[in-house]
């Protein structure tokens, strides 16, 4: 009997005899997983393109020398077949075109830092032009 039963003077319930219990049938109780699909598999079954960095590792004793690890899928591949690269292998494709990456942001850095020089200490264009006989004509 609770405090409440107490207070309000509500009588006690006699219990029925125990039961002895029955077993139920025994379920699968295993959770069901559904694996989760990676970008790449989602990317492949939409027939999109894909590739990612997986790691990069850079040189302790030299910080300017580095690798990179890239995943990517065969549409990614056939794509960039399409656009004109060529190869032996696949990897061989997308080495192709990582280095037109990594060449790309190095020049586009370098044309930065080259337009904000001062004028003076830019490369100065020199034009030849032979004018004959031994002469020529320098601008």
């Amino acid at each position: 009997m609770n405090l409440l039963d107490k207070l309000f003077g509500k009588k006690p319930e006699v219990a029925a005899p125990a039961m002895p219990e029955q077993s139920a049938p025994v379920e699968n109780t295993k959770p069901k997983t559904s694996k989760k699909k990676s970008p790449k598999e989602l990317a492949t079954e939409n027939g999109e393109p894909w590739v990612n960095v997986l790691s990069v590792e850079v040189d302790p004793d030299n910080i300017g020398n580095g690798a990179f690890e890239l995943d990517w899928n065969e549409i990614f591949v056939a794509r960039l077949v399409k656009a004109g690269y060529k190869g032996k292998t696949d990897v061989d494709i997308v080495d192709r075109w990582f280095q037109d990456v990594c060449r790309n942001v190095v020049l586009e850095n370098f044309e930065q830092w080259e337009s904000n020089q001062p004028m003076e200490a830019r490369p100065r264009i020199v034009d030849r032009k032979d004018l004959g006989d031994g002469r020529s004509e320098v601008s």
